[in-house]
């Protein structure tokens, strides 16, 4: 007996936490399960291949909205090839309205409801021993149609499991070279965010911290680069959350980063100490900020105090250790085109590392999926089911948002132009307004449609400056530079910049290791621009000022150069020693 666990993932760097989970959890019967994982980005005919070669005798599928297109092709034509093979379908995506989706789809032999390991444990037993015969009537927590009248039949759910009981689902860690690790040290959530399924499951449980720590051990002693805490609200429970962190620092090698969804408006000055203490990028955080419009708040049912939010977010910055990625949704009740502009501004304001601008998710079994009628919801029929409009936003505006979030994506998320976006925006009334400019410009030049080069984005922001902000050509040219060469010695030179054979002697001096430095003359002063992105004017000085970018020592943020500036009296004994242009 073969029960192949299958996992499509969104890219080759992520796992799929849920399939290694429901192995481990049924060890049992482990020489009888084995797992395979593709990517969306596979032909549905390469994994249709794979499956039917690896010969199962029951199928089992990981559905989320991701994959859920890629997993029903694939189901459905591998039910032609073997429809002697139950096909098993659980996750997110298939756990609400299950009735419906079964009649609709005859091929697939059940759906496994809701949290899985203990139903994956039985229907594993079922089909061992009772050697694949008829359906597994007992097993609850799952639903499927009855033979021969096709009727469906939706067994009670299961008991929430015991998150301690979970065996730990890492041991080897060769099939996880190269890609994200995926951990969970709570499951449930104790808020009612309207627009997330995390909501439905108020059986908020903690994995036991002697199991956690033992755990996090493994990660650091095999030098995993990153683990991301798919717990919903990590530091909902202040004594887990700090037991995790002292831990994570105190037994820290310089090599793993930790990342964490928080609510930033639950941390306190001790806990706000302690992640100021931490070494740079051995943390970074995740804050769902969604909205600022308080009618909004309050209809999604967010449990958030804006302004500590605002609080902890500015007092993490100033820091300097901690990447910080925000969240906003468009398309919310209540939010029109004018108010998530506010919203925007408002969080752009606060600097993070990354702003994430998201879209309405009308997912089924989320409370906002029951308010489609109430809100004027209309969103696309299929997966991922993102807004269309609302009774407060129209499609053309969100068109406009999305302009927005593909500027911000490609020159602030990016991190690549920090200097330069820190100057354009003294030219607009606020950045939200910048990058809608911005995106416009790339729609009328014919942009949007084609794949561009770093410095073909720098030529694009010049051009565009040159519409936007004329009368400082000469700073933007120098800040793009700047952005330039922050990040990497560049092989082509931009054709503004002036021709380094001018300082040929001190690079000579200044470089002693190739490629792997560079100097550059600046009449402006970018250096603070590299890290903190804040814009306070920038006088032109009557000298140049030479810089030096060291690629061997980078931030642990931002992955930018390390910037010094070469000193004065280095370079008046070049000027003695007869180097006229310096």
């Amino acid at each position: 007996m073969k029960i192949l666990l299958v996992a499509v993932n969104a890219k080759y760097i992520h796992s799929n936490l849920a399939v290694y989970s429901l192995r481990a959890y049924a060890k049992a019967y482990a020489r009888h399960i084995e797992l395979a994982e593709y990517t969306i980005n596979h032909r549905a005919d390469d994994i249709l291949r794979d499956i039917y070669l690896r010969s199962p005798d029951v199928l089992c599928f990981s559905c989320y909205i991701w994959n859920i297109s890629c997993v029903e092709e694939v189901a459905r034509e591998f039910h032609k090839l073997r429809p002697d093979v139950p096909i098993w379908l659980g996750g997110p995506e298939v756990s609400f309205e299950t009735g419906s989706f079964l009649k609709s789809r005859p091929w697939v032999a059940g759906v496994m409801v809701g949290e899985g390991e203990q139903t994956f444990l039985e229907l594993c037993k079922w089909y061992v021993e009772q050697a694949g015969g008829g359906f597994p009537d007992n097993v609850r927590g799952i639903a499927y149609r009855r033979m021969p009248d096709g009727e469906v039949f939706i067994a009670p759910p299961q008991d929430a499991v015991d998150l301690s009981g979970i065996p730990f689902c890492y041991e080897d860690m060769e099939a996880f070279e190269n890609r994200i690790i995926y951990y969970e040290s709570s499951r449930g959530c104790p808020f009612s965010c309207s627009y997330c399924l995390s909501s439905v499951d108020k059986t908020l449980r903690f994995r036991d911290l002697a199991l956690v720590k033992k755990e996090l051990s493994f990660f650091i002693a095999h030098n995993v680069p990153q683990v991301k805490f798919v717990d919903r609200t990590f530091n909902c429970k202040k004594e887990h959350a700090m037991e995790i962190w002292r831990f994570i620092m105190a037994h820290d090698k310089g090599v793993t980063n930790f990342h964490f969804e928080i609510a930033a408006d639950l941390l306190d000055k001790e806990e706000l100490e302690l992640l100021a203490s931490m070494r740079p990028g051995l943390v970074q955080l995740e804050i769902g900020v969604q909205s600022t419009y308080p009618p909004t708040i309050r209809e999604i049912r967010r449990a958030m105090r804006l302004e500590r939010v605002k609080e902890a977010v500015s007092d993490i910055k100033r820091g300097g250790n901690i990447h910080q990625h925000l969240d906003l949704i468009a398309g919310l009740p209540y939010e029109d085109y004018r108010t998530f502009q506010k919203s925007f501004d408002e969080i752009y304001a606060l600097r993070p590392e990354q702003l994430q601008l998201g879209f309405l998710k009308v997912l089924k079994g989320s409370y906002m999926y029951g308010q489609t009628e109430a809100y004027g919801l209309v969103f696309h029929e299929k997966p991922p089911y993102e807004v269309l409009y609302t009774r407060w936003i129209s499609y053309g505006e969100l068109l406009q948002v999305r302009l927005v979030e593909e500027m911000l994506e490609v020159y602030y998320n990016s991190g690549q132009f920090p200097a330069t976006a820190a100057v354009l925006e003294n030219a607009f009334r606020s950045a939200f307004a910048m990058f809608l400019a911005l995106g416009r410009f790339y729609e009328e030049r014919g942009y949007l449609a084609l794949k561009h080069t770093r410095l073909r984005r720098a030529e694009i922001l010049l051009e565009f400056a040159e519409r936007a902000d004329a009368g400082h050509i000469p700073l933007y040219r120098e800040s793009l530079t700047f952005d330039l060469y922050l990040r990497e010695n560049l092989k082509s030179r931009p054709a503004w910049a002036p021709d380094p054979r001018e300082w040929k002697t001190l690079t000579r001096t200044y470089c002693k290791n190739g490629r792997l430095s560079h100097i550059e003359p600046f009449h402006y002063d970018f250096c603070p621009y590299a890290a903190g992105r804040q814009c306070a004017g920038y006088p032109q000085k009557t000298e140049r000022c030479f810089v030096q970018f060291d690629y061997e020592e980078r931030d642990r943020l931002s992955n930018a150069a390390k910037v010094s500036r070469c000193s004065g009296d280095f370079l008046q004994d070049l000027r003695k020693a007869g180097d006229k242009k310096i």
